[in-house]
């Protein structure tokens, strides 16, 4: 049976429930938002790590149209961000128009509409493709539940006018490839991929990798009981995080006053907006930020061989700026055993590293990142000549980070250049959603010239083309490997992103 409405969305996570709401609020009424897990949340569902928590202040990680007073710290555990996110769906009635447990396996556009194939664990079957229509379930299957008892896979087609793709960037793991990594005899695992099921305390764990996750994986773990061991291959720039837990007082005072608790917002982002100096280069704001880094490690870390394994040897704001203050010490009293080099081989239990060190381990945990730049979901998509992957084979490029040439009434959430690396990302997310909103919702076929495509790409090149990100001298997961451009940042404040975007079609 094939279905039709007016929008596709792919995906649950912030950007996915961010368009539902942009598109119901611009009169849209016939949409569904696929996700091919059983519950909403994206990254905060997918991971669920010891530690884990946003590293933006609660207050600005939120749909700026549903404020939530009652964040128990000032970052957020990522337990309580997911539980945010299931709370907006349902207080919303975006319930009704979501299709769980439904992957997409394929997308063509037939010249007019999309055409999307999605597996289901379960028949569903919309009466109605307006406000009132819910997925009905077959008396086979169950719908949404955790742990219920599902139907045989079954797919079903979708055509829509429209097809949104907010499958994040953050959601496929990456896997090092390492010699011998294969022949661990022991549990092995990525961090998104957390296994809940295994008692750490006093058990070998090896940790790979030095970015965000593990900064906050490897101290939750020591606290544990475990012992751990953290294979660096690159040091972090890391600044102090100041999280504490927020009393009941404040809460009250934010839920009796709205207002209050949105001036508290608008001074985050502001906050936000004036880092992006010292992220880009500003060499002055650059230098005070990197004093701070400096002198946090200082601080915290008294053996100077410590410090000096621990120490950056790339401009500041190159890779990703980190936030901790039980990081670093954690490794100065031994908690965590640093390693200051890459796992370099893997034979049987004993890991190798770079420098030559090596050491027994009980459980290995990846924590690696994810695939950035290669989009899952780009080689299901196809457009009017070629599939999104083959148009994205030299470097992911779009037109003011949304849309994309020879791919009618496409949007990209979270695509190329929707990151940031100074304030809340949800921002972003917000205004592509927004902006496709307003497109969707006015009836009128949507695309963009390869011309057009080439001069955005041309118009970012030169935004980043002096910025740490690309001449900082470190590798990151910004810049797309086979084109060496920025694709993943924006090198540019939310005000200028959304300026970009109220400028690009009329």
């Amino acid at each position: 049976m094939t279905v039709r409405v007016d929008a596709l969305i792919i995906g649950a996570g912030f950007a996915g429930i961010a368009q539902g709401l942009t598109l119901r609020d611009a009169g849209v009424r016939s949409f569904f938002i696929a996700e091919r897990a059983e519950s909403v949340g994206g990254t905060w569902r997918d991971n669920s790590y010891p530690g884990i928590a946003c590293d933006v202040p609660s207050h600005l990680y939120g749909l700026e149209t549903h404020p939530w007073p009652g964040w128990s710290r000032v970052f957020a555990p990522g337990a309580e961000i997911r539980e945010y996110l299931e709370r907006v769906v349902v207080t919303e009635g975006l319930d009704r128009h979501l299709l769980l447990g439904s992957t997409m396996t394929s997308a063509r556009w037939d010249g007019s509409t999309w055409h999307v194939t999605l597996t289901t664990p379960f028949p569903v079957t919309p009466v109605h493709n307006d406000a009132n229509s819910r997925p009905k379930v077959s008396e086979t299957g169950t719908r949404g539940g955790r742990g219920q008892k599902l139907a045989s896979l079954c797919t079903r087609e979708v055509v829509a006018d429209s097809l949104i793709l907010a499958a994040g960037r953050l959601t496929e793991p990456k896997i090092p490839q390492i010699p011998g990594l294969h022949t661990f005899p022991g549990p092995m695992f990525h961090s998104a991929r957390w296994r809940h099921d295994l008692d750490l305390a006093d058990k070998r764990v090896a940790v790979v990798g030095t970015g965000a996750t593990a900064i906050q994986l490897a101290p939750a773990l020591a606290r544990l009981g475990a012992r751990v061991t953290l294979f660096q291959r690159t040091p972090a720039w890391i600044v102090p995080r100041g999280d504490r837990a927020v009393d009941g007082s404040e809460m009250r005072a934010y839920e009796d006053d709205p207002a209050l608790l949105a001036r508290h917002r608008d001074e985050l982002y502001a906050e936000g907006e004036a880092r992006f100096a010292s992220r880009s280069g500003d060499p002055d704001a650059a230098a005070a930020a990197e004093r701070i880094a400096r002198d946090h490690l200082a601080a915290q870390v008294a053996d100077p061989l410590l410090r000096e394994q621990l120490t950056p040897g790339y401009a500041f704001g190159c890779k990703r700026v980190l936030l901790s203050d039980d990081f670093y010490p954690a490794i100065a009293d031994g908690s965590i055993a640093l390693e200051p080099s890459a796992l370099a081989a893997v034979r049987g239990s004993r890991l190798v590293a770079a420098s030559g060190a090596s050491y027994d381990a009980d459980v290995v945990v990846l924590a690696t990142g994810f695939e950035t730049t290669r989009q899952p979901y780009a080689a299901l998509v196809m457009g009017e000549f070629e599939t999104l992957d083959e148009h994205w084979a030299r470097g992911m490029t779009a037109v003011a980070s949304t849309l994309v040439s020879g791919f009618p009434n496409l949007y990209v959430l979270n695509g190329p250049n929707a990151s940031l690396g100074h304030n809340s990302s949800i921002l972003i997310s917000e205004a592509q959603a927004r902006f496709a909103a307003g497109l969707i919702a006015r009836g009128d076929r949507v695309s963009v010239t390869a011309e057009a495509e080439r001069e955005s790409t041309a118009d970012i090149a030169r935004r980043a083309a002096r910025t740490p990100w690309l001449t900082g001298g470190c590798q990151n997961w910004y810049v797309d490997e086979r084109s060496g451009a920025l694709a993943l940042l924006w090198p540019g404040t939310v005000a200028e992103f959304r300026q970009r975007l109220e400028g690009t079609l009329p």
